[in-house]
């Protein structure tokens, strides 16, 4: 048995599915923005802000560089090999069955992780609304088991059910499931928006002061947790994971040599731009030590320091 054993782009052509291509660059953008869009703006950006201040931009910036080389390479293989698979369809290409086995693992604890982690950081805002409207859910299920030092959690109930709401969607159909994410992406960048010019007017540049408190990268006394720029960079690279979604969508594409590089690349640029503006913001109207407050839903925090309440119950809702 050769383990080794690779396949040529006209092999992988050949076995592809006749799917059905209907999926345009500005589906694929919409698609990439939402797979990406969610953990970093909405949860990442307060344990960010915590690790670098508010020089919590660069580390954006600095992981979106980094992404940028991976997305440049995908969009190379996506406009190579037209067909789905992603990363683990390109090591077949370049490695050989072996390596390609070992990928498409990770692809899968990849995506798990990813999703558990969004649900999770759903259901974190979704009990902050129900909290608005003066319902609340048992604490023992709205948290993994063990993770609430606290209480004794057992199950998170509403990442649960909304992985099962997802999935149900997902399952219909790919024509079903664009619209959905399109919608849903255009309701998640309104929001963004609406955030951005509402809050904007509450910022104190002194917050940005000192810009870098913690520098590149450095330990603080007593403590094994390092601060700075390049470790808040560590953090936040998690939200760039899913731009390389848009590369399984290959044979569901019109025209995917030259539709497939453009939606990755698009969807890089747009979420790299909304995190810095979000981040400047974020740490522009809560000094960067208050974080610890909010630490589960960061933007509302913020808007409830301004005190506009119902924006607030927007972005929660949204």
């Amino acid at each position: 048995m050769d383990l080794f054993r690779k396949k040529s782009v006209d092999q992988l052509v050949a076995e592809s599915t006749p799917l059905k291509r209907t999926m345009h660059t500005f589906d694929l953008t919409m698609l990439g923005i939402g797979a990406i869009i969610g953990t970093g703006i909405f949860v990442l950006t307060g344990k960010g802000a915590l690790t670098a201040g508010p020089a919590l931009m660069v580390s954006f910036l600095l992981a979106a560089v980094c992404c940028g080389f991976a997305g440049l390479c995908y969009a190379e293989f996506a406009s190579m090999a037209p067909v789905s698979g992603s990363a683990y369809s390109y090591a077949y290409l370049a490695f050989g069955e072996l390596i390609a086995f070992v990928i498409g693992w990770d692809l899968i604890l990849e995506y798990a992780l990813q999703a558990a982690t969004v649900s999770a950081g759903w259901s974190g805002y979704f009990n902050k609304l129900l909290e608005g409207f003066g319902l609340h859910l048992p604490v023992e299920l709205t948290a993994a088991y063990g993770t609430n030092p606290n209480t004794t959690t057992y199950f998170n109930l509403p990442g649960f059910v909304i992985v099962l709401l997802i999935t149900w969607v997902l399952s219909i159909g790919i024509n079903q499931t664009k619209k959905a994410n399109d919608i849903m992406v255009l309701i998640k960048l309104a929001i963004i928006v609406l955030f951005i010019v509402c809050v904007i007017w509450y910022v104190n540049p002194s917050n940005w002061k000192p810009f870098a408190p913690y520098g590149i990268y450095q330990f603080q006394p007593g403590s094994t947790q390092p601060y700075g720029i390049v470790p808040a960079a560590s953090i936040v690279f998690f939200s760039f994971i899913g731009f390389d979604a848009v590369s399984s969508s290959a044979e569901e594409t019109v025209n995917p040599n030259r539709t497939l590089p453009r939606g990755i690349l698009y969807s890089l640029v747009i979420s790299t731009i909304l995190y810095i503006v979000m981040t400047l913001i974020m740490t522009g109207v809560v000094p960067y030590e208050q974080f610890t407050q909010f630490i589960d839903a960061p933007v509302a925090g913020v808007i409830l320091k301004t005190g506009m309440n119902w924006l607030a119950v927007i972005v929660n809702l949204g």
